[in-house]
Formats: structure tokens, C-alpha cells, sequence
């Protein structure tokens, strides 16, 4: 009798050990869902290199669009990834300080490609943007440029992505604005990196087909120089009633009260590098400063699906308003992924490239941060044309 009772007893265990192992095994199977909210395998992480200024006088510049980039990555990330082929894949951002030199860039991309693997390498300046087409598409990755240099998507480079708007379509509707309400005569004094001599070589024939003078051309070397009074007292001599100015944007506000400071009460044309709201927090916040200025148009002073929404997400984590630099990188990192997703491949960057207009065009609404309509086929983003001036110490916007 005592035997029976084991024996049962043992099968009874046996059986509810059975049941319990098929239990687990089916929570674990391949058809459960798991916390990344994907039912692909995993297809391991993406490299996404990054080589801008992180030191020096453009760092501010710099760590901007970092944050823009690494937001991105962070919120794709925790969203499950991407699938791609039946596979889900993370992203990781690689980072190297270039210091602003276009030769450290080339450097970088070198070292990403071959440490790295990366098959998508981002620069925020035209310098560096220009020194990686050299040999970007033999290396096979595709340059995901910030910079609204023309030129950069000019060269027929197929593995070349330019992020912002061109600065080209500024230069009619900043020369116009400046000469109507304070008159023809201009001083240049703008950053002397690439991009800087390239929007000067643009801006002049603007200026003086509309009946404009250049009265004083030189260009500060934001890398050594901090002390403007020199140069901008030898521009006032000229008596110009306009200032072209820009580059980073706290340098920029530095040359601005440099010349309020020694009686100058014109304008300031300002290229797009430069932002008015960064500029006025340098300045205590205060816009008086930069009366008559016209620029590109803040941020926060635009009104896109996702605009509110990023904003309110950076300052969780900044005690300052997030730049255009950020949203733009926070918005093409997106692009990015839906054009893999659209191309079916996270490593064929012709592929990709081509698949970069419905990347674009697939983009969440609520990561519309900035509207892009699409992407040419030259690897410019579209996007819409945003004009902003100061007047009565108020930032007035046009065509947002």
C-alpha cells in the first residue's frame, strides 16, 4: 500500500513538473512578445558616427547638435528599435572631437569606418563635410551633413545627405530687409572658416546687384580670436550702415555687442549659423541689442506637429531652450531609420540613399519637429523657407 502511494505520488510530481517546464518554454518561445515590443530576432547595433566640435570656441555649437542626435537615438532605442528584414536592430552613437578642423574630420571618419564600421557619419560644418567627400564613397558611407552650404550637394557625391535648408535662398530676402530699413552700404566680418567665404562669395554679388556697397571685407577666426574691438572699430571707420556677421552663435553675439558698444546703430545681417535666441541668451536675454537684426527663424518660435512636444522633452534635461541644431539632428536621425526600414537594409547605403525621400515622408507626426516635405535627389532635405528679424526688441517671423 505504502508503495502505491509513492509511486502515484511520483507521478503526480512528475507530471506538474511537466507542466510548469511547458509553461515557461512557451513565455520564452519565439512568438511571445518581448519588451522591445518587436517579434524579429536581433540584428545586433548600428554604429552612427559622429565627428563635430567639441572643444574650443564652436563647442557650444557642437554639443548642440550632439544632444540632437543622442535624443534621437535614445527615444528610437526605447521605442523597440527598428525592424528591418525581419530583424530589430538598436542604434549607438560614436563621437569624436574634430575641434572644428576639417583635416581632424577626415581623421574621425577614417577611424569610424575602420574601428567602427559606421556606415553613417554625421559633421556639423562644411569643412569637414567637403574633406570626407574626398573619399566617402569609396569607403562606403554616406555623410550626414549639417550645413546649409550649397556646394556640399553641388559636387554629385551619391553618399551625401545635406540636413538644413540652403543658405542660398537667405540672400535676396536678408539684402532686401537691411538695405530698406537701414541702407546700402555693408561691412563683412563674418567667420573665417570655409562656410563663411563661401556665403561672403555669395552674398556680395546679392548686395551690390541691388545697388549695394561693400565698404570693409574681412573675415575673424573664431579658433584665435576673442578680442574684436580691433577689427570691428576698422569696419565703423567705413561708416557701413549694415554688418554681415555670423558663424557660432557666442561669438557671434560678442562681435554684435562689440560694435553697440563702440556707437554702431545699423543692422546686422546675420548668416544662418548664428541663431537670434542663442545669441540674445549670451546677451542676457535681451534682443535690444540685436535691433535691425535678421536671421533664420528660433525654434521655439516655430509651430511643426513635433515642435512642443521636443522642446518640452529637452528641457527635462537642459535649463535652456533646445537650438535648431538639435531638432534638425533629432529629425534626420528619424529620417535615417524610416529609410532603412523603407529600404529594407541597415548596411546598403546606396539603398538607403535612395530610400532617403520615403525616409522622410514616413516620418511619425510627432517627430515632425521640423517639417521635411522630402528629400531631393541631390541629398538636400526640402524644407520650408524661415525668416525672422528683430524690431521694437521683438522677434518678428515671416514665412514660418
Amino acid at each position: 500500500m505504502h508503495s502505491l502511494k509513492k509511486v502515484l505520488f511520483g507521478g503526480l510530481l512528475f507530471l506538474l513538473i511537466f507542466i510548469v517546464s511547458a509553461c515557461g518554454n512557451e513565455d520564452a518561445s519565439p512568438d511571445a512578445e518581448g519588451s522591445s515590443g518587436s517579434s524579429g530576432e536581433s540584428g545586433g547595433e548600428i554604429t552612427i558616427g559622429y565627428s563635430g566640435p567639441l572643444s574650443g570656441p564652436a563647442a557650444t555649437y557642437g554639443e548642440e547638435t550632439l544632444k540632437g542626435l543622442e535624443m534621437a537615438v535614445k527615444d528610437i532605442n526605447e521605442e523597440g528599435g527598428i525592424e528591418v528584414d525581419g530583424k530589430n536592430y538598436t542604434f549607438a552613437v560614436s563621437t569624436l572631437d574634430d575641434k572644428y578642423l576639417p583635416n581632424e574630420t577626415a581623421a574621425n571618419a577614417k577611424r569610424l569606418v575602420q574601428e567602427e564600421d559606421a556606415k553613417f557619419i554625421y559633421s556639423p560644418h562644411s569643412g569637414g563635410i567637403y574633406a570626407m567627400q574626398v573619399f566617402n564613397e569609396m569607403e562606403d558611407f554616406v555623410i550626414m551633413g549639417y550645413t546649409s552650404e550649397p556646394g556640399v550637394t553641388d559636387q554629385g557625391n551619391t553618399l551625401n545627405v545635406r540636413i538644413p535648408p540652403r543658405y542660398d535662398q537667405y540672400l535676396e530676402p536678408f539684402t532686401e530687409y537691411e538695405m530698406e530699413r537701414f541702407g546700402e552700404k555693408i561691412a563683412f566680418l563674418p567667420t573665417a572658416s570655409q562656410y563663411g567665404k563661401d556665403w561672403s562669395e555669395m552674398l556680395q554679388p546679392v548686395w551690390e546687384e541691388k545697388g549695394g556697397e561693400v565698404v570693409f571685407n574681412e573675415s575673424i577666426d573664431f579658433s584665435k580670436d576673442t578680442d574684436f574691438q580691433t577689427i570691428v572699430s576698422n569696419a565703423l571707420e567705413q561708416d557701413p550702415d549694415v554688418m554681415f556677421i555670423g558663424g557660432p552663435s557666442e561669438p557671434t553675439a560678442l562681435v554684435a555687442k562689440q560694435a553697440r558698444d563702440l556707437g554702431f546703430e545699423g543692422g546686422f545681417l546675420i548668416m544662418d549659423q548664428a541663431k537670434l535666441d542663442e545669441m540674445a541668451a549670451v546677451l542676457g536675454g535681451d534682443y535690444s541689442m540685436l535691433e535691425g537684426a535678421i536671421s533664420t527663424t528660433p525654434l521655439v518660435k516655430s509651430e511643426f506637429p513635433g515642435t512642443a512636444e521636443y522642446v518640452a522633452k529637452y528641457k527635462e534635461n537642459n535649463d535652456r531652450d533646445p537650438s535648431a541644431e538639435s531638432a534638425f539632428h533629432y529629425v534626420s536621425m528619424y529620417v535615417l531609420a524610416e529609410a532603412m526600414k523603407a529600404a529594407g537594409t541597415v548596411d546598403d547605403t546606396k539603398a538607403i540613399m535612395a530610400a532617403m525621400d520615403e525616409g522622410a515622408k514616413n516620418l511619425p507626426e510627432n517627430k515632425q519637429v521640423y517639417t521635411v516635405p522630402g528629400v531631393g535627389e541631390d541629398g538636400g532635405f526640402d524644407s520650408m523657407l524661415r525668416v525672422s528679424y528683430i524690431e521694437d526688441g521683438e522677434i518678428i517671423v515671416v514665412g514660418d
